[in-house]
């Protein structure tokens, strides 16, 4: 009865975590519709939303600033919940969706699309040539895990596509033929959620929401395999089905979390460490939590990009790399004694 009294108990913290993390995620959506070139006040963003302001400013809201807000949301919550995903898949607390190389080979199809002038045609070509690149690796990928790879051989395959992915982004860089089109390519590098529209919007969805239904049920699994290979198996878990459905589901997330918002790293990285701080080791329980902050990080950090500073511009990629490093090395340094 006791047990029983504790898991209840421990069920109802979890929700009420989760319910506070929500409320956290609308209080900072609600705040970055607030900032920005032209600053709002919170009746004027409300009644922006219903279309009952005046005309500019339901054009601010409604066309520049909700597609933003929407997309940071989703491509926070897609970067942390795929790098749960990873670092439960490989038991290994410094994997994240750049582990799998498809965050490099979407780059390096960004990159090429900038190079052949393709941007020109339309603003979501850029995009496009991502999506083609993250998909090129995934194919990889799945190659390598339909042949029931190993976690190593994955991890392997995944460095071997980034240092190829890399490799060929400075090829490309290197022979840029006008220094504006080697200026597009670093910038869009960086990382940024800025003019991205609902076309944006409506070419990442179908991608993430096809991760998504690959990896929908896998937390169970990464619970077994958190016992060990062997145990797992004997749970009757599929390991080679669960790698190829977080392996793939990931990918196909994570491509087009790049090709719509760059190249951004540490979210994935970082977040499932602070929820495993507060909800505990069970890979199954630190998905929500995971994708709830990465939401409200990413947001937070693209709100700090709104910031007028210098003579230049702050890039997400940027942004996040200044807040993720220093938090990384400070998990590194706080739990130094248990990874060796």
């Amino acid at each position: 009865m006791g047990i029983v009294f504790m898991q209840a108990r421990s069920a109802l913290s979890y929700a009420r975590f989760n319910a506070l993390l929500g409320l956290l995620l609308i209080a900072v959506l609600m705040v970055a519709g607030l900032f920005g070139q032209t600053d709002l006040s919170v009746g004027q963003l409300i009644t922006g939303l219903l279309g009952q302001a005046d005309t500019a400013t339901n054009i601010i809201v409604r066309e520049l600033r909700l597609p933003r807000i929407l997309l940071g949301a989703l491509c926070g919550a897609t970067l942390g919940y795929s790098g749960a995903l990873l670092q439960g898949l490989l038991r290994n607390p410094l994997a994240d969706p750049g582990v799998v190389g498809v965050s490099a080979s979407a780059s390096l199809g960004a990159v090429i699309t900038i190079y052949l002038g393709a941007a020109m045609v339309g603003s979501l070509t850029v995009p496009i040539g991502a999506i083609s690149g993250a998909l090129a690796a995934t194919f990889l990928l799945l190659l390598v895990s339909l042949r029931d790879a190993s976690v190593l051989t994955l991890i392997l395959a995944g460095v071997g596509i980034s240092s190829l992915a890399a490799a060929g982004i400075s090829l490309v860089m290197n022979f840029a033929p006008h220094p504006m089109t080697l200026q597009e390519m670093i910038l869009w590098m960086m990382g940024s959620l800025e003019n991205r529209s609902y076309n944006d919007i409506m070419l990442a969805a179908p991608f993430m929401v096809a991760g998504l239904l690959c990896v929908a049920g896998a937390g169970q699994g990464l619970n077994a395999l958190s016992l060990g290979e062997d145990t797992a198996r004997t749970l009757g878990v599929n390991l080679k089905w669960l790698r190829l459905r977080i392996v793939v589901g990931t990918a196909l997330a994570v491509g087009a979390t790049v090709a719509v918002a760059g190249a951004i790293g540490f979210v994935g990285l970082v977040v499932p460490h602070f929820a495993r701080a507060i909800v505990g080791f069970e890979p199954k329980r630190i998905l929500v939590p995971s994708a709830m902050m990465g939401a409200i990080i990413l947001m937070l950090a693209d709100i700090i990009t709104r910031l007028p500073v210098g003579y230049g511009q702050l890039r997400l990629g940027v942004v996040m790399g200044v807040i993720g490093a220093p938090i990384f090395l400070y998990i590194i340094f706080k739990t130094r004694d248990t990874m060796r």
